[in-house]
């Protein structure tokens, strides 16, 4: 989500003002050998945007893709470094204020997702840090729900066909369950070379999600992708600094059965019809219930970031969102919509995909959808060939004979 900083905001996190982004910040140190141990000192060490860390990545990477997007180690760099510096804001915050401070509603006229307190910490801090440290590199427009119109341009006064970039971000994804210090939340931000309003979400060539721990919680990860290279991850001490390669993989499971499989409804509307799909679907893949057991489970993590890591990591085998397909369902009973998956929430696509996961919209299609705050999207993630094949022909099937798709 984004909105308006507030003076609140950056008094929780400890700042009299908007920080200089590097004042604090740790950028990814050089990658550790597998089965490195954690760093001695207390606290990972401090690294600049210099030719250090582009030559380690240089050693890493000798056949690196070609990019359309120039330097695009150092502006990783520059991502990764602004996610954990909202990442450590957001966290001070919930350490310092009360819950029904943080879940107070902020803003909920305009347009879009409703606006809570906590969705407050970052945006100053956001746009001063693209403005300073990315714009003059690599003029963009910066892509997020609450700017005017959906996006704007930087440096100030820079046409759009004139930017090299496009970065849509959502700082804070899974608000809700942070803010009730339930779950964890994400910071999510893709890039990809600017084709115009014609860029979409498959041209992405760079994506980053940190993710931001409750307060009791002092590990937490951050994943970052490239096109056409493996997936990368590490998992942080927040406490002491220290950090590890982190080597994630999807659920190797030749089905759902036993596993977490899950098909989102988050919010009221169309829980009855989704979770009537749900059922129509593991019947048909696993059959009816047998006495004192369970086939499947599922997982409510109100986080499309989350739910794409959750895949990621081995946890769910199969995730589905198909709110925006209930629309026409709606509307025959005299509703609304509600809201749904926007692009910002499954900007970081390219790193499940890097990672394994298969990806498709609600027709079976790759998944794909315009870089716009305001678009709907519907996508449906398996862990791997073999869950799809269980489930995709049943899953497609319900959703023809209920008319949702042709």
């Amino acid at each position: 989500m984004w909105a308006h900083v507030g003076a609140m905001a950056l008094g929780c996190a400890g700042w009299s003002s908007p920080p200089a982004p590097f004042d604090r910040l740790r950028l990814r140190p050089e990658a550790q050998p597998e089965g490195a141990g954690l760093s001695s000192e207390a606290g990972e060490p401090a690294l600049s945007l210099s030719k250090r860390g582009d030559q380690s990545r240089a050693r890493e990477r000798s056949n690196q893709v070609p990019s359309m997007i120039p330097n695009r180690d150092a502006l990783l760099d520059l991502l990764l470094a602004l996610q954990a510096q909202i990442r450590d804001a957001v966290v001070a915050a919930c350490e310092q204020q009360a819950i029904a401070d943080l879940a107070g509603v902020a803003e909920d006229e305009a347009q879009g997702d409703t606006i809570y307190a906590v969705d407050r910490v970052g945006e100053t801090t956001l746009l001063a840090f693209f403005a300073e440290h990315v714009a003059p590199r690599w003029p963009l427009v910066l892509i997020a729900e609450g700017l005017p119109g959906g996006q704007i341009t930087l440096p100030e006064g820079l046409s759009e066909a004139a930017a090299v970039i496009r970065v849509i971000v959502d700082p804070i994804d899974g608000t809700r369950g942070l803010m009730y210090q339930k779950r964890s939340a994400w910071s999510l931000a893709g890039v990809a070379p600017n084709r115009g309003p014609a860029t979409r979400l498959r041209d992405i060539e760079l994506a980053a999600q940190t993710e931001i721990p409750l307060v009791k919680q002092h590990l937490c990860d951050v994943l970052w992708a490239v096109s056409g290279e493996p997936l990368r991850a590490e998992r942080i001490n927040r406490l002491s600094g220290e950090r590890r390669p982190l080597h994630l993989r999807p659920s190797a499971a030749p089905g759902i059965a036993h596993g977490f499989a899950t098909i989102s409804r988050f919010f009221p509307g169309a829980r009855d019809e989704l979770a009537s799909i749900d059922e129509a679907v593991v019947r048909a893949t696993l059959g009816p219930p047998r006495p004192g057991k369970a086939h499947c489970f599922e997982d409510q993590y109100i986080c499309t970031g989350g739910q794409l890591y959750e895949l990621i990591a081995g946890h769910d085998r199969f995730v589905a969102d198909l709110r925006p397909l209930l629309e026409r369902h709606l509307a025959a009973r005299g509703e609304s919509l509600g809201i749904c998956c926007h692009p910002y929430d499954i900007c970081t696509a390219l790193i499940a995909r890097q990672a394994g996961v298969l990806l498709t919209d609600e027709r079976g299609e790759e998944l794909d959808a315009p870089l716009a705050v305001d678009a709907d999207v519907a996508w449906i993630g398996y862990a791997n060939p073999a869950v799809r094949a269980q489930v995709e022909p049943a899953l497609l099937a319900e959703l023809r004979r209920r008319g949702l798709i042709g």
